[in-house]
């Protein structure tokens, strides 16, 4: 930077107005979503007490957030140029590569050039960024239980202090406290609704929620306290899985889901949520046929409340629930959400020979 950064208040008024006054010189990181993006970010705008203004892509990333997967603020800046865009298709494609000097040269790339060129466009070197992409990795060998040293040669770190702070920054936690603690992995997906979040370990889906529902980052906090895991970005069997069915599903082909789900509520939460499941596609029950359903008829509170607690959106149908008089109530994904799953739903509803094979 060239200089210093204005005030949080210009820099938020800057990202309201999607100014791009300040376009490759400040970036907002929004702590409920653990992302980061240019003010000119088309999304929606979170609410001022959830961010802070960053003056490099390098910090952000250090800081532990996600490039925004709207606006694109990696491939904004490295476009300036082609030594940082080619660069960073390479470390696109090997993520857990552990990279070298000779590995640039190799490339036909002078490591001072290259050192420079990433320093001056996105605020941290390149092999320095690499080495972030594998705490991921650590983190997972450390959860099988691995040695703690091992993870941070393996990270590429020389120093113990620097990974130990490295570490803690993206992972919430020391090294030590993950060792042998299962971790999960965390995928945002773009839908017509908007970007979704996707949380799963190696077998099963965990969460899947839109990116700005306000329960959301309690409800990763309660996830990795009940599950006592950590969150990293990356991808695994379960969350490939539900990212197809989801695509078949918004283009309308198809609304069966299996994607082995984790549900870890109450035993009254999970008897809410099954029945759930079974509400066929294009269909409604109240919250009072529900409460029916499990025999807690003076339970309708009970059984919205469960129906609130459910993380797994569009999958375990909290959409299908209404009222009794046909208002579509609350829905945390917002109500407009709920109208047009329901209207889309209404679309795709099974009918005539072809109801059981598509439903």
């Amino acid at each position: 930077m060239l200089f210093d950064l204005p005030s949080d208040e210009i820099l938020y008024d800057a990202l309201v107005a999607r100014s791009p006054e300040y376009e490759g010189a400040a970036f907002v990181c929004v702590r409920t979503t653990g992302i980061f993006c240019r003010l000119t970010c088309p999304a929606r705008k979170p609410k001022k007490e959830n961010t802070f203004f960053a003056s490099s892509v390098g910090t952000c990333l250090n800081a532990g957030f996600r490039p925004c997967r709207r606006c694109h603020p990696m491939e904004a800046v490295g476009g300036k140029d082609e030594t940082v865009d080619a660069l960073m298709q390479a470390l696109d494609a090997e993520p857990e590569r552990r990279w070298t000097e000779t590995d640039i040269s190799r490339r036909g790339y002078d490591p001072s050039t290259v050192r420079r060129a990433f320093k001056r466009h996105l605020g941290i070197t390149f092999l320095d960024l690499a080495r972030q992409r594998r705490i991921g990795s650590a983190a997972r060998h450390l959860a099988d239980g691995g040695r703690v040293i091992d993870a941070q040669l393996e990270a590429g770190y020389d120093s113990a202090s620097g990974f130990r702070a490295a570490f803690a920054r993206l992972i919430g936690e020391a090294p030590v406290t993950a060792q042998g603690r299962e971790i999960l992995v965390a995928a945002w997906m773009e839908t017509p609704l908007g970007p979704m979040l996707a949380v799963g370990d190696q077998t099963h889906l965990h969460l899947l929620e839109f990116h700005d529902r306000k329960a959301l980052p309690s409800e990763m906090e309660s996830l990795k306290r009940k599950t006592r895991s950590a969150v990293v970005a990356g991808r695994s069997a379960p969350i490939e899985q539900i990212d197809a069915e989801l695509k078949a599903y918004f283009a309308g082909e198809s609304g069966v889901f299996k994607t082995p789900l984790a549900l870890d509520g109450s035993a009254f939460e999970r008897s809410v949520w099954a029945k759930l499941l079974e509400i066929p596609l294009g269909e409604t029950r109240s919250y009072g046929d529900i409460a029916r359903e499990v025999d807690t008829l003076q339970a309708v509170r009970a059984v919205a409340k469960a129906n609130g607690t459910n993380r797994i959106a569009i999958i375990i149908p909290c959409h299908r629930c209404i009222g009794s008089d046909g208002s579509l109530t609350g829905y945390g994904g917002g109500l407009w959400r709920k109208q047009w799953l329901l209207r889309h739903e209404g679309k795709m509803r099974p009918v005539g020979l072809f109801a059981e094979e598509r439903s």
